[in-house]
């Protein structure tokens, strides 16, 4: 395949020739499939390869945005990207998390993770992580004894008129009329992604 095509596919951000060629850039060591949507390069700072082994023999680095070591007809990039944000939310909740940071953590940009995780979810990063503290506050209200400003600050919130807030916003209750009501049931938030634990 001629380098003057093959640039004009990377230019376009174009799928059809994934998996039939990379790209790498000089300038950063990182190497890409063409439909990577990452900034476009100078021409002079990249080269071509036909696979992603002789990229990784040369000593480039896959892209954390487009992962090109991965196989293409079994892989998508934005999935993998919203997998591992809800992993690590699920695991930081009780943790100050911002857009920034959480896309820091997870190698994008945060405009670029607002974008694909509405795509695939429907909602954004921030709201996911109020229905999994939410849904922890829940928990903790039908199956312990602690009050509900204890419970707030235990999932994360740094003050209780956010976390009555959005508890109400949820449930349509607050959060000791929801313990209340409900005794020892469990109803849960219905989250897109989001499995019992």
């Amino acid at each position: 395949m001629k380098s003057k095509l093959m640039w004009s596919a990377v230019v376009k951000c174009d799928k059809r020739y994934d998996g039939k060629f990379f790209y790498a850039v000089k300038t950063t060591g990182i190497f890409c499939r063409p439909s990577c949507k990452s900034k476009t390069p100078n021409y002079d700072n990249i080269c071509f390869f036909e696979n992603a082994t002789d990229a990784i023999e040369q000593g480039f680095r896959p892209c954390k945005r487009c992962q090109p070591e991965r196989s293409i007809k079994t892989f998508d990039p934005q999935q993998e990207i919203v997998d591992d944000s809800i992993i690590y939310l699920k695991q930081h909740y009780q943790e100050k998390i911002t857009l920034n940071s959480l896309a820091f953590k997870i190698g994008v940009s945060p405009y670029y993770l607002s974008r694909i995780f509405k795509k695939k979810l429907g909602i954004t990063p921030h709201k996911y992580l109020e229905i999994i503290r939410i849904h922890k506050a829940q928990r903790l209200l039908l199956n312990t004894v602690h009050t509900s400003t204890e419970i707030c600050f235990q999932v994360g919130y740094k003050n209780f008129s956010s976390f009555y807030r959005h508890f109400k916003k949820i449930y349509g209750c607050s959060p000791s009329q929801f313990r209340i009501q409900n005794g020892k049931r469990n109803r849960e938030p219905l989250l897109k992604g989001h499995k019992k634990s």
